[in-house]
C-alpha cells in the first residue's frame, strides 16, 4: 500500500510541475497546453456562466467579470493542493517520522503544506535521510513556485492594460459599441481610403499581440472591459469587419496594409477557438443583412468615399471574407459571454467619452 501510495505521489508531483513549467515558462504552441488545472478552471466555467445568463444584466455582467481572476487563483490553488499532496504521500510512503503516531497521514499533510509555505513545521521535523530529501525538494518547490508567480502576475496585469488601452481608444473613433461602419466612415471623412488604411495598419501589432498574449495566458479571455459596451472581442471583430469591408469597397491598391491587418487578426480568432475547443459557428441572425449592407454603402457615398466596384462584387467579395472569420467569432463569443459588434451604428450612438456617471 505504501509504495502505491508514493508512486501515486511522485506521479502527482511531476504532473504539478510540469504543468507550472507549461504554464508560466514554456511559451505554448496552440495545440499544447497544460491539461489537468486548466481543464478544471474551463469547465468551472459552464456552471458559473449558467448562473450569471439568469441574473439581471449589470449583476450577471460582474459576476462573469470576477471569474477571470478568479480562474487564475484557482489554477494556482490546485497545483499548489497538488504538490501539497504529492509531496505528503512521499513522506508517508517513507515511513516519515514526525513526532506523531506512525501511519498519520494527516501529519505528513501538514508537514508537506508548511514546508511549502514557510520554514516552519509546526515543531515536526524529519527524522531520516529519505525524509529530509523530500523536505527539501518540497521546500524548493514552495520557493520555486512562490518566484515565478511574482514574475507571471504583473505580465498578465501588463497585457490585461496594454488590450485595454486600445480597446478604449476604440471609442472615439468606432463608437460604444463600435461598428465597422462607423469606423470607416468617420476615417474616411479625414482622408478617404488612404486614411482608413494607415488606421487599419495600426492595429496589426494589437492583433498580433493579442493572439501571443491570450495564447500564453488563456485567462484573459475572461477578463471583461470596464465598460459593458466595450470588450477585446467585439474590438478584434470591428477590426476585422473594417478590413473586409475597405478590401471589399475601396479601389484596387487602396488598402494594401489593411489586408495585413485582417490575415492576423483572422489568425488570431481561429488560434483562439482551438484553444478554447469551440468549433466554428455561423452567427445568427446573419449580422449584415441586404438592408443593412444597403444602407451601410449610402454612408460611405453620403461621407464622399470613393467605391472601387458594384455594389454586387462589393457583396460577393464581403461574404467570402467574412466566412472565413465570423464562425470563429461567434464561436469565441458563445462561449466568453461576450457581445459582437454591429456593422451599423446605433441609431442614437452615445460615445463612452461623452458620458459620466452623473449624465
Amino acid at each position: 500500500m505504501r509504495v502505491l501510495v508514493g508512486v501515486i505521489g511522485g506521479v502527482i508531483v511531476v504532473l504539478m510541475l510540469f504543468e507550472i513549467f507549461l504554464a508560466f515558462l514554456l511559451p505554448r504552441r496552440v495545440k499544447r497546453d497544460p491539461r489537468l488545472a486548466r481543464r478544471v478552471a474551463i469547465y468551472l466555467w459552464y456552471p458559473w456562466r449558467w448562473i450569471a445568463r439568469h441574473l439581471p444584466d449589470q449583476l450577471g455582467d460582474t459576476l462573469l467579470g470576477i471569474y477571470g481572476p478568479f480562474a487564475l487563483l484557482l489554477d494556482l490553488a490546485l497545483w499548489v493542493l497538488g504538490l501539497m499532496v504529492g509531496y505528503a504521500c512521499l513522506q508517508w510512503a517513507g515511513h516519515t517520522r514526525l513526532g506523531l503516531p506512525d501511519g498519520d497521514f494527516g501529519a505528513a499533510l501538514y508537514f508537506s503544506a508548511a514546508t511549502f509555505v514557510s520554514s516552519s513545521t509546526g515543531g515536526l521535523h524529519s527524522s531520516d535521510t529519505y525524509a529530509r530529501v523530500i523536505q527539501v525538494m518540497d521546500a524548493a518547490s514552495g520557493l520555486g513556485v512562490l518566484t515565478i508567480v511574482i514574475a507571471y502576475l504583473p505580465s498578465l496585469y501588463q497585457a490585461f492594460s496594454r488590450r485595454e488601452t486600445t480597446v478604449s481608444q476604440l471609442d472615439a473613433r468606432a463608437g460604444s459599441p463600435p461598428s465597422a461602419g462607423r469606423l470607416v466612415v468617420r476615417a474616411a471623412e479625414r482622408g478617404g481610403w488612404p486614411a482608413v488604411n494607415d488606421y487599419l495598419r495600426s492595429w496589426e501589432e494589437w492583433s498580433a499581440e493579442l493572439m501571443e498574449t491570450h495564447l500564453s495566458y488563456p485567462q484573459l479571455a475572461f477578463f471583461r472591459s470596464q465598460h459593458v459596451n466595450q470588450n477585446w472581442l467585439s474590438a478584434l471583430c470591428t477590426i476585422l469587419d473594417a478590413c473586409a469591408l475597405a478590401v471589399s469597397a475601396a479601389p484596387r491598391g487602396s488598402v494594401a496594409e489593411a489586408r495585413f491587418t485582417y490575415a492576423i487578426s483572422r489568425h488570431a480568432v481561429a488560434d483562439l477557438s482551438y484553444t478554447f475547443r469551440v468549433r466554428p459557428v455561423a452567427p445568427d441572425p446573419d449580422r449584415l443583412p441586404a438592408a443593412d449592407f444597403a444602407a451601410l454603402l449610402g454612408e460611405l457615398r453620403a461621407s464622399g468615399v470613393e467605391l472601387g466596384a458594384e455594389p454586387e462584387a462589393i457583396r460577393a467579395q464581403l461574404e467570402r471574407m467574412r466566412k472565413l472569420y465570423e464562425p470563429y467569432v461567434a464561436a469565441i463569443a458563445g462561449f466568453v459571454e461576450l457581445r459582437l459588434p454591429p456593422w451599423l451604428a446605433p441609431e442614437d450612438p452615445t460615445d463612452n467619452w461623452r458620458t459620466t456617471a452623473w449624465h
